[in-house]
């Protein structure tokens, strides 16, 4: 033994290597793992293991092979196992070299755009890939979505009764639940609201006589039906001459002042559509009897009735009844837009004959039931890409809730047989089907006031399937900003429904090189999208195709049925409901899979300059008074450079650095929240966006603001004081927008030693 130390020794002075690579038997619970290590100097014979002693070979054994130097000997019976180490090697080698050129490769485009970094991701036998690129999620997500189901499904919801708080409603709940839980979700659940709703009274209808120039009331004219009404209309008797007011929105009463008709005293006749029911009669979204808070278990909070309820009667009726009424009216032609499709004379504004409106509707505490299905997320499971539609319907509803609520459960069934079949998001998925839509988004505004405090720094975007198919002539995308080039970036990948071989894009540009403008829209206060952005600060969008020379004619009526609808679109319906859930499933994957979230924060700094635009006629007006809007300038050149500075850190960060990833993902999905004035109350000014709101506190209103310097500099008699410009309030309100910038632009900075601005 001590001649073998010996030469073992000697093999080391031997060596002409000063270090060598060996393998060292490891023994315990790893037994016969052979571990490689880094030797140098003296210290490889204090680390050396010796590889097996032989004894003297057995008689009549071969002849003995001449004495090898011992190290040769040990290399050796090393040999197989370097060359396994070299193969090894080899192979991942090759395997990286072959992701590198995929990732870099610069002639295949999108199909190479790598959306997913789990190395772990195990594919079922139809994706033979170890990493999941673009071009794989597509293929995935397409080879699930079936075209027949939504079809069925839009037929069959249009059939069910589904008045909020009602026998039919809670069948289908239950249902609906029923089928969430058979999908490979994480978590479903079922939030329950008891909110103020309005029904008619059977006991007491509601009525309409005319009335002669001496007040006596005369015929009665038929209503519509007994159960078609105003959700929050006023209560009680109103006697006054009648007056055409178009959609009888704020313009339109503008417009019919401007004309020499007053609407004041007098009833007003409203033609359905552009906003719903609920919006003519009422100026918000939730319960309007507990604003600002939520309707939990029955929970009762000070009874404070909505500012935005109205202080007027209103009922729908029919259009036999409104041509009667429209050939009764003198006065002014109505122009040319206001004119509508009954037949007999012209259009005219009025005044015309006395009517006596008689409206007994009644208020009742009623059960609303939102329900939700998750599929959580692996890396970010805190952070939810929400998507919701209405359920509920006061006739058959097909394009204003059964088109969304099967292209919901129809996306709720492919991303869970994605699932099941290796696909997980990278941020959770939250699928929720909405209760009291038709009351003015009562079921979405209620969830959002229960949890606001924790959904602006967990929620990254909310899509609404509200109104996603009313034609099929025009795409529209009433949006945020954020979400613009996301939305572009998408369509690029949708086929267009109607024009075989372009993609939605290639549809839009071919008619207005300008897609944005043709495409994008501000999000209206009756769509459930609007309370995500204008309240808790979450980017959302609501898609919606429609006729290009009319609207749909049948929505918030009772002849919005499946056959109207399908008779509308000749026979397309299931295309384009397909072409949506197909936008609206790559969008969800986009967002909830992307490494980093694909938000455009930089894409505000070009709204304010726009909006910048319009302040800039008045500067004359306040300079003149010693005023100036050289703040609101400063506070936007400070946000257009955090958000370069944050597009430069995310440039040169590193891409792996999971750490970095979720702070800057952090960051750029608070943006929207960031316009959220933090200097007005929740409940007293529920839409806090300075751009999208509603309040003294908005730009909106510092430019109307600001029109009183032309329309009123001087002050005319009678003016109300708030119809005059006023200096003190000008100074408010461009603080309160100034501060709320600049805030946005210190936030998106990071950290406060890192804030870099020259206000």
């Amino acid at each position: 033994m001590e001649r073998l130390w010996g030469l073992l020794q000697r093999a080391q002075q031997l060596s002409p290597r000063s270090s060598q690579t060996v393998y060292q038997r490891v023994e315990g619970p790893q037994k016969g793992h052979l571990e490689e290590e880094e030797e140098d100097g003296e210290e490889t014979l204090a680390h050396f293991c010796p590889m097996e002693l032989k004894g003297p070979e057995p008689l009549g054994s071969r002849p003995r092979q001449p004495n090898l130097i011992p190290w040769a000997a040990a290399g050796r019976r090393a040999a197989p196992y370097l060359v396994l180490t070299a193969l090894l090697i080899f192979t991942g080698a090759f395997l990286l070299g072959y992701v590198a050129f995929r990732g870099s490769c610069q002639t295949c485009g999108d199909s190479v755009l790598v959306v997913s970094e789990d190395v772990n991701y195990e594919p079922d036998l139809d994706f033979h890939r170890g990493t999941l690129y673009w071009s794989d999620l597509q293929a995935m997500f397409l080879q699930f979505l079936g075209e027949g189901r939504l079809e069925d499904t839009i037929r069959q919801t249009s059939l069910r009764e589904r008045v909020a708080g009602s026998a039919g409603m809670a069948a289908l709940t239950q249902d609906i639940r029923a089928a969430l839980s058979r999908q490979k979700l994480d978590h479903v659940w079922t939030d329950t609201h008891y909110v103020g709703l309005q029904f008619p009274d059977p006991a007491h209808p509601n009525t309409l006589h005319w009335v002669d120039e001496a007040g006596k009331v005369g015929e009665q004219l038929p209503l519509e039906d007994p159960d078609v009404y105003c959700p929050y209309s006023a209560i009680g008797n109103v006697t006054g001459e009648l007056v055409y007011a178009h959609y009888g929105r704020p313009e339109d009463l503008q417009d019919l002042r401007a004309r020499g008709v007053d609407p004041a005293g007098r009833l007003l006749l409203v033609r359905v559509g552009v906003i719903s029911f609920a919006q003519k009669v009422h100026l918000g979204t939730g319960d309007p009897y507990t604003p600002g808070f939520p309707s939990f278990n029955q929970t009762q909070f000070p009874p404070v009735a909505s500012s935005g309820l109205p202080s007027i009667p209103a009922q729908p009726i029919t259009a036999d009844i409104a041509s009667r009424l429209l050939r009764k009216l003198k006065g002014p032609v109505a122009p040319q837009e206001w004119q509508g499709s009954l037949l007999g004379s012209p259009y005219h504004l009025g005044p015309g004959p006395g009517l006596r409106l008689a409206v007994n509707n009644h208020r009742t505490s009623t059960p609303i039931n939102n329900i939700f299905g998750c599929i959580e997320g692996r890396s970010e499971p805190d952070h939810y890409v929400v998507i919701g539609a209405q359920r509920d319907a006061w006739g058959p509803g097909a394009a204003k809730s059964a088109v969304g609520t099967a292209i919901l459960l129809e996306l709720v069934r492919t991303f869970s047989s994605m699932v099941s079949n290796g696909f997980r998001p990278r941020r959770s998925l939250l699928f929720i089907s909405w209760d009291g839509g038709d009351f003015g988004s009562v079921g979405s505004t209620e969830w959002l006031e229960g949890y606001l405090s924790v959904l602006h720094l967990k929620a990254v975007v909310y899509v609404s399937l509200d109104n996603a198919v009313l034609g099929d002539d025009k795409f529209h995308a009433k949006t945020s900003p954020l979400l613009t080039s996301l939305i572009e970036s998408v369509l690029k990948q949708v086929d267009s429904p109607n024009h075989s071989g372009q993609t939605l894009y290639e549809q839009v540009v071919f008619t207005n090189p300008s897609w944005d403008a043709e495409v994008i829209r501000p999000l209206p206060m009756d769509s459930s999208a609007y309370s995500f952005t204008a309240f808790v600060g979450v980017p959302a969008v609501e898609f919606s195709f429609v006729e290009d020379d009319q609207a749909y004619p049948f929505l918030h009526t009772k002849e919005d049925t499946y056959e109207n609808l399908h008779k509308v679109l000749q026979g397309r319906l299931p295309a384009v409901a397909q072409a949506v859930a197909q936008l609206a499933g790559q969008l969800l994957i986009r967002l909830s899979h992307d490494r980093l979230l694909p938000l455009d924060f930089g894409r505000y700094g070009d709204v304010v300059l726009r909006h910048i635009g319009n302040l800039n006629e008045f500067s004359g007006d306040l300079k003149a008074r010693g005023l100036t809007l050289q703040w609101v300038y400063s506070a936007r050149g400070d946000y257009i450079r955090a958000a370069e500075k944050l597009r430069q850190e995310i440039y040169s960060s590193e891409e792996r650095d999971e750490r970095l990833t979720r702070m800057y993902n952090v960051r750029i999905m608070r943006v929207e929240f960031y316009f959220l004035s933090q200097y007005v109350s929740p409940a007293d000014s529920p839409f806090r966006h300075i751009f999208m709101g509603r309040g003294d506190h908005t730009l909106g209103a510092l430019l109307d603001h600001l029109r009183l310097l032309r329309s009123n500099s001087s002050g005319t008699p009678g003016a109300t004081s708030s119809a005059v410009f006023q200096e003190s309030r000008f100074r408010r309100q461009l603080a309160l927008l100034t501060w709320t910038l600049q805030g946005a632009a210190n936030a998106l900075s990071g950290d406060v030693w890192n804030i870099d601005n020259n206000f």
